[in-house]
Order: C-alpha cells, then sequence, then structure tokens
C-alpha cells in the first residue's frame, strides 16, 4: 500500500533534518527547495524531490511542512503557490515551522482557513543538530484535533511538544525562548572571552562552567563550537538576527523595552558586517572578542 508523503517546502539545515527523521521513522517524504543541490540532497537520503512546489503536491500529502526563512515567504508559497496547485477545499494540514512574525501568521491562517487549508503554527526549540539527535521541541499554536492527526509525524520529529494555544502562540512562545536562549548565547561568549583574557583556557574554563551555578543548556550546544571556533551552521547569524528583529517589534507593539535584547541584535549586526551572516549564531564570539576596551 502506498501512503501518501509528508510535503517538505523548504530543504535547508532544518528541513533536511525533518526529512532525514522521518525517512527513518518509515514515513514516505516529498520536497521541494529552491537549490537544486538540497533536492539533490533529498534524493540521497531516500526522498523524492519535486522540482516546483506543484509538484511536491501532486500526490495531495498527509501534511505540507514548511521550513522556509522568514514571513513573506511563508505567505508567498501559502497564498500564491500552494492554494495555486491545489485549489479551494482542498482539506490540507499546512504545518508552518518557520519562526515568523506571529501576528500575520494568525491572519493569514484565518486568511485561508475559508479556502479550505488548515493550519498549524509550530516553530521549534532547538538547533538543527538537536533536532537531528531527537532533541526538538514543538510549539504548537492551532486547533488540537488537527494536531492529533498528525502525531505519528510530531513523534518522529520531535523529543516533546506542547500545545500553547491558537494560531500565532507557537510563534510567540518561540520568539520568547529564543530571547532567552539568544542572550544566554551572547553571555556565554563574554564569559569565555573574559576567562581567557584572565589567563585561563577556554576549553577548561567551559568544563567549569558546566558544573557551576552559572550552568545553562547553550554551554552543551554552542560552546563547544565557541571554544574550537567552529561556526558550522546549525543556526544561522541571519536568522537569529531575523528572530530578533521580530522580537524587537512584537516588544513595541506590546510597549515593552528589551535592553539586553538591543544589545544582542547589535552583536548580530555586527557579525553580519563582518561577513559572518552565514556562519553558526556561535560566532558571535568573534564580535566579543573584535571589541576591546572603550575609553
Amino acid at each position: 500500500m502506498c501512503h501518501p508523503p509528508v510535503a517538505i517546502i523548504g530543504l535547508g539545515l532544518m528541513g533536511e533534518v525533518y526529512a532525514t527523521r522521518l525517512i527513518a521513522a518509515g514515513i514516505p517524504v516529498t520536497g521541494t527547495d529552491i537549490d537544486p543541490a538540497r533536492r539533490a540532497r533529498l534524493a540521497e537520503i531516500g526522498g523524492t524531490p519535486a522540482d516546483t512546489v506543484a509538484a511536491a503536491l501532486a500526490r495531495r500529502p498527509r501534511c505540507i511542512l514548511l521550513a522556509v526563512f522568514n514571513t513573506d515567504q511563508v505567505e508567498d508559497l501559502v497564498e500564491r503557490q500552494i492554494l495555486h496547485a491545489l485549489g479551494d477545499n482542498s482539506n490540507a494540514i499546512v504545518v508552518c515551522t518557520t519562526t515568523a512574525d506571529p501576528d500575520r501568521i494568525a491572519a493569514l491562517a484565518q486568511r485561508v482557513e475559508t479556502r479550505g487549508i488548515r493550519f498549524l503554527d509550530v516553530p521549534v526549540s532547538g538547533t538543527s543538530d538537536q533536532v537531528r539527535r531527537g532533541d526538538g521541541v514543538a510549539l504548537i499554536g492551532g486547533d488540537a484535533d488537527i494536531a492529533a492527526k498528525l502525531s505519528d509525524i510530531f513523534d518522529a520529529l520531535f523529543a516533546r511538544r506542547f500545545l500553547i494555544g491558537k494560531v500565532g502562540d507557537g510563534g510567540r512562545a518561540k520568539l520568547a525562548v529564543n530571547l532567552i536562549l539568544g542572550l544566554n548565547r551572547l553571555a556565554l561568549a563574554e564569559g569565555l572571552v573574559f576567562a581567557e583574557r584572565l589567563g585561563l583556557d577556554p576549553a577548561a574554563f567551559l568544563q567549569v562552567a558546566k558544573g557551576s551555578a552559572s550552568y545553562s543548556q547553550v554551554m552543551e550546544t554552542k560552546g563547544p563550537k565557541m571554544v574550537r571556533r567552529d561556526f558550522t551552521p546549525e543556526g544561522r547569524v541571519k536568522q537569529t538576527l531575523k528572530d530578533c528583529h521580530l522580537m524587537l517589534d512584537q516588544a513595541r507593539a506590546a510597549g515593552q523595552t528589551l535592553s539586553m535584547l538591543e544589545v544582542h541584535a547589535g552583536v548580530l549586526e555586527a557579525c553580519v558586517q563582518a561577513g559572518e551572516a552565514e556562519m553558526d549564531n556561535s560566532a558571535i564570539i568573534n564580535e566579543v572578542r573584535r571589541r576591546g576596551i572603550k575609553g
């Protein structure tokens, strides 16, 4: 019996990981990306690549999983390409894993619901490597009954999942989580450089920090990369900066000043200007090292 596949649109760092985990669980995958090399990679791991979104949806997949860069791309895919390919009243389930503007995602879900699209807002907490290893956490915004229909897919993809609330709430939770995570990452970078300038070996100090009251999970995921200066991307600088701008926009609308996040955004902007946009976000330690004593 040939089961309908999961269609993945966007086969970058996270999209490829989703495909890998689903295929390993025996769930067929079709997918597409504007980069031919990424489509070829999907074929290598056992998926079925498609040249276009329409071709990826030709087999009427169980769900359409979006793993693209930003809100603009999500809106374009859903309202222009997916609806064009499937038509109205398809009853398709779209699972948006992109960290996007939660207000725009909620409005998009309302618009397409009237045209027969069921929409779940499911951003993920965890780097692509964490998700690959089975440590990702899904933050689900949307109808619980729709999410239940995909329970085997979520089981294959994520270690844990939380049903947060309505569409948009998954994204809101992700932004708040990422705010804390990003500041922990920046604090770790500054602490490692501080220890280094005090004459301590950063690799040895990292082990001390892990065993101290200052412990955070970023010491496991990003500490070794910072120490080794290995910035092979698991979550790129430009993606983290994009998320920071979303957080700052949401905070302004809510009447809150995020002073520490503004510093983090400034560090990320400097990394982009230094040509590090495509590097892993642990590369913020480079900018911390570049900043000397002022005055």
